[in-house]
């Protein structure tokens, strides 16, 4: 990972689309801080569309999406996409969620995990959830570690479902989609954009586990600086990496980006 000071003006130039995790990435501590929701409106207003890609349920998509300066939201790890269009909400859900079984085996897996790791427990946030479960060992007390975590990713693969570590949750679906393939579908389908295209004129942000099929797919990948306890976990880590932690990491390195935008001006 280098620094993202190296980012080039000429990087720069051709951003079009600013991809970016929510939970640890853009927030901190679990707050959304005026600096990093700044930095949103500062990329919306010099014309570069925001995108956030995140494992966060339907229900807080539908808020963001309208709320937000974002052009879309692809929630639950890759499983819809929630954009507007004609001042339309649409939804595009990816082809691979699996279907009307899939809450049964997901209540199995449920199951299986808070019988199999002590103190873990069903997110908060699973009522507003359509496709997926997410299972809390981090975001409320008791903080079980990123071990424990570890034992919820391999239950809920021995079950045959998907599952993804993130700094608060582990996520797990049935279906064969993520992050990266809803994203790369709804540009191609939705926005008309070619991959080549996409490589050039998206940079992502992240910070965690859930987040490598970005980071190995995006050649400008940028996690912050909280990134490091998983740096030995990760197969494929992010060409970048700020200097600063979480939104503050995410607001100061919007602003060094816009500014080397401006240089040529």
């Amino acid at each position: 990972m280098r620094a993202f000071s190296l980012f080039s003006a000429e990087q720069a130039q051709q951003i079009r689309y600013v991809l970016c995790d929510i939970d640890d990435t853009i927030t901190t501590e679990g707050k959304l801080t005026a600096a990093a929701y700044a930095a949103m409106w500062k990329l919306h207003d010099s014309g570069i569309q925001v995108i956030p890609v995140t494992g966060r349920p339907a229900g807080w998509c539908d808020m963001i999406v309208r709320q937000w300066p974002v052009r879309a939201v692809v929630g639950e790890n890759g499983a819809f996409v929630y954009y507007f269009e004609d001042k339309h909400l649409k939804s595009f859900l990816h082809p691979a969620v699996s279907g009307g079984d899939v809450r049964e085996k997901l209540q199995a897996v449920t199951k299986a995990c808070l019988e199999g790791v002590p103190g873990c427990r069903p997110a908060r946030d699973q009522f507003a959830r359509i496709y997926d479960v997410a299972i809390d060992f981090n975001e409320d007390p008791p903080y079980l570690g990123f071990e424990a975590a570890e034992k919820i990713k391999a239950i809920c693969e021995s079950m045959g479902a998907v599952a993804k570590v993130s700094s608060i949750h582990v996520n797990t679906w049935f279906g064969d989609y993520n992050k990266v393939s809803m994203t790369r579908l709804f540009f191609e389908t939705v926005l008309g954009v070619t991959e080549e295209e996409m490589k050039r004129s998206v940079v992502f942000f992240g910070d965690s586990p859930n987040d490598e099929p970005m980071f190995a797919y995006f050649p400008q990948s940028v996690a912050v600086a909280n990134i490091q306890p998983f740096v030995d976990k990760l197969q494929h880590l992010p060409a970048y990496r700020t200097q600063l932690c979480s939104g503050e990491g995410f607001a100061d390195a919007v602003e060094y980006l816009l500014s080397l935008r401006s240089r040529d001006r």
